[in-house]
């Protein structure tokens, strides 16, 4: 036995420590979720208040935009809290609440593109068989799963992390309870926890990239066999919206989890961790459904109706 404290709160560095910076950085923050609650809150209400949308498509891009308003909802009040008191003090239990629900989400995210990838090939390489295939128990399975991988690997990341000893600092630089920061601080040999971070990390990355490059490889293929050049533009188009949150997603998660603790610059992963846990939810909305011509009728339509409802 020691004599060493364990650590029982944790203090947050935040994003920067320029005290001019404080106020434009909270600003500008707060719009950005501002953006993101109201985006995708309204395009889960618009998606099921219009039944054309009430597709296999569609019902994933509603849970895809619940996952990024939880999960951005994790971090940014912490954030923006973080701009206007100095040292943000966060409590054990509370730290691994927050890593906890922001692990869980972002794993949901993971899983959600990679059935929406395979949703894009169901639609462009087996159209007729389309409604056959990803019927409503299909897509409540695929949704069902990935949030039991996101709970369930969530858990495990917990659990790896909390188990090290917490005896010396407890200053977190970051702006969040995010698990290599975290885990930096152990005064215990953490090098199994980081082997198992990598690993778990890894599979779940790659299995779900494995699944979107295998679909877009059918899909690139049945493209180039397509003859008319409205189906072809249709199917080029949602691909791209899909390919660029992937593109996103993807790279920022690899840059951060996929490297020992060690080789982390603090200050280079600040900076990719505000693209995937606040500019991407907001993102997404814009990605996913302001180019999409059918979101922007159903929102004519919602402002129509709303407008002859007043004028009643």
């Amino acid at each position: 036995m020691d004599n060493r404290t364990q650590v029982t709160q944790f203090i947050l560095l935040g994003l920067t420590n320029i005290p001019e910076l404080q106020i434009p950085l909270f600003m500008m923050f707060t719009l950005i979720y501002l953006i993101s609650v109201v985006g995708n809150l309204g395009m889960i209400l618009l998606i099921l208040k219009d039944s054309h949308l009430h597709t296999p498509m569609y019902y994933f891009l509603s849970n895809l935009f619940l996952v990024d308003l939880c999960y951005s909802s994790a971090v940014t009040p912490t954030v923006m809290a973080g701009f206007i008191t100095v040292g943000k003090v966060i409590s054990y239990n509370a730290c691994a609440a927050q890593m906890f629900f922001f692990a869980a989400f972002a794993t949901m995210e993971n899983f959600i593109l990679a059935s929406m990838a395979y949703d894009r090939y169901a639609a462009v390489c087996k159209p007729l068989d389309y409604t056959t295939t990803m019927t409503t128990s299909v897509c409540a399975r695929l949704i069902l799963g990935c949030y039991v991988c996101g709970f369930l690997n969530a858990s495990i990341y917990i659990g790896n992390t909390f188990r090290l000893s917490f005896c010396m600092s407890n200053v977190v630089h970051h702006f969040f309870c995010d698990i290599p920061a975290v885990m930096a601080l152990s005064c215990s040999d953490r090098h199994v926890s980081e082997l198992v971070l990598i690993y778990v990390a890894s599979f779940n990355v790659f299995f779900a990239l494995l699944i979107i490059l295998i679909s877009y490889l059918f899909i690139f293929i049945t493209i180039l066999k397509m003859h008319s050049s409205a189906g072809y533009q249709k199917a080029l188009s949602t691909c791209a919206s899909h390919l660029t949150a992937v593109s996103i997603f993807y790279g920022t998660i690899i840059f951060m989890y996929l490297q020992p603790s060690s080789s982390h610059s603090m200050d280079t992963d600040k900076t990719a961790s505000v693209f995937y846990s606040m500019i991407i939810p907001m993102l997404n909305t814009v990605v996913y459904s302001l180019r999409n011509k059918e979101v922007k009728s159903a929102f004519k339509k919602f402002l129509l109706e709303a407008k002859l409802s007043s004028g009643l």
